[in-house]
């Protein structure tokens, strides 16, 4: 049993040997979600549901679990607040076997739970249900430092600045989370950990350029799916985005950075190929549903404007590149591009860095190491500003501002040819 909670949204994922069906209804006076689970009985990881709740999680008071029936154990979520909830089922992935998933996500004021809902699978050697999206909800949670000295994230500065029009904004991603620990090092340096604390130092530094503004994509430990990663970044309105890994690999003499952006045609060697399928694979391994069939032909129609953003994304990676060079070897000379699916933003540049191969034994207790972290921060934020100094676009709607590190506004041009 694990619980991931966070102040928008919480999720408890029950891992069993075998497939589980479930049926789940809501009742009010308290507000409750019920969760019932044919053929289980209680012991082991469900006597310490209660326990693994936190006194001031925002959606759950409190949970408990008994045998409803013999051959049937009953789940109650007593609930804060009227919530949407989805339940369901998620087929072994990665190092997990079978998970029942439950999300949950606050509703609107006026939202009630008093209708209601029943929701049901088949049960064990029975057919299961296609996978379904996680709800949109970012969740903010902190994360368990990986060391004292980590960065904490600071306060976001204001978005006004009586210097400039606007901020120009980066959406910093840092890559895995809850469910999905992305690769593991030889001495167990798990990379969602890694991928957090060089993201949070790059928000800090960000944070602190004249006219930037750095937002973390992922504050916590906490699992978003590829999808909903850019779509925050959409919704904060970003200019940059810039999603940090740790990469790995069967051989542990792999080493040294890389920078990917998003490919149309194919991925430019083997080994970007197999990486970007074990990033995409990231979704089912956090356990994602996908129930919304129209998300496609969306995603296609916007993929036909993609062209753009991936000549200026080219142009960002390779100063990141550039700088990163400086500090770590480079696995590869030249920007690579695969089909990594959380770069698939047709209105925002958009880059993936793998810091260093955390299978790589020297390589992983350099990222380890908050000195290194940080070194690895202020080279993304060299190339940042390398790319920003050169590359002026639109200041939002319509009015170029030139920043005091001679730093612009980033959009594509083609997105300035659209606004006007």
């Amino acid at each position: 049993m694990r619980f991931w909670p966070g102040p928008e949204s919480t999720r408890l994922t029950l891992e069993t040997e075998s497939a589980v069906g479930f049926q789940t209804f809501a009742l009010n006076d308290p507000l409750r979600l019920v969760i019932d689970l044919p053929g289980h009985v209680t012991g082991g990881a469900l006597d310490q549901l209660a326990a693994r709740i936190p006194a001031d999680n925002p959606l759950v008071v409190r949970a408990r679990s008994a045998q409803f029936k013999p051959d049937v154990v009953r789940i109650v979520l007593e609930l804060r607040q009227p919530v949407s909830s989805r339940v369901f089922v998620v087929p072994p992935a990665g190092e997990y076997g079978h998970r029942l998933v439950v999300d949950l996500a606050p509703e609107g004021p006026a939202a009630s739970l008093a209708a209601p809902v029943v929701e049901a699978v088949p049960g064990p050697g029975e057919l299961l249900p296609p996978q379904a999206t996680a709800p949109a909800a970012v969740p903010r949670a902190p994360l368990a430092q990986m060391r004292p000295e980590a960065v904490r994230p600071e306060a976001s500065r204001p978005v006004a600045d009586p210097r400039f029009d606007r901020l120009v904004t980066i959406a910093i991603d840092a890559g895995h989370g809850g469910e999905d620990p992305g690769a593991r090092g030889p001495s167990g340096l798990i990379e969602k950990e890694v991928t957090l604390a060089i993201a949070r130092r790059l928000k800090a530094l960000v944070d602190g350029e004249p006219g930037l503004r750095g937002v973390l994509v992922r504050e916590g430990d906490y699992f978003i799916p590829l999808q909903g990663r850019t779509a925050r970044a959409r919704a904060l309105q970003a200019d940059l985005f810039v999603s940090i890994h740790a990469d790995a690999f069967i051989k542990p003499d792999a080493a040294g950075s890389s920078v990917f952006v998003l490919s149309e045609n194919g991925a430019s060697s083997a080994a970007a190929r197999w990486l970007a399928k074990r990033e995409n694979d990231a979704d089912l391994i956090g356990g994602v549903r996908i129930d919304q069939k129209d998300v496609h032909l969306a995603r296609t129609l916007l993929d036909l404007s993609q062209t753009a953003s991936i000549q200026d994304s080219i142009k960002l990676a390779g100063h990141v590149l550039g700088e990163l060079g400086q500090i770590n070897r480079l696995h590869k000379q030249a920007v690579e591009q695969a089909g990594f699916a959380v770069l698939k933003s047709p209105d925002i540049p958009s880059i993936l860095v793998e810091t260093a191969f955390i299978t790589n034994p020297a390589e992983e207790r350099k990222l380890s190491d908050p000195a290194h972290q940080d070194q690895l921060a202020r080279a993304i934020l060299g190339g940042i500003k390398r790319y920003l100094s050169e590359n002026p676009a639109l200041a939002r709607p319509s009015k170029v501002t030139r920043l005091d590190v001679q730093v612009q506004p980033a959009a594509s041009r083609d997105r300035l040819a659209a606004a006007l």
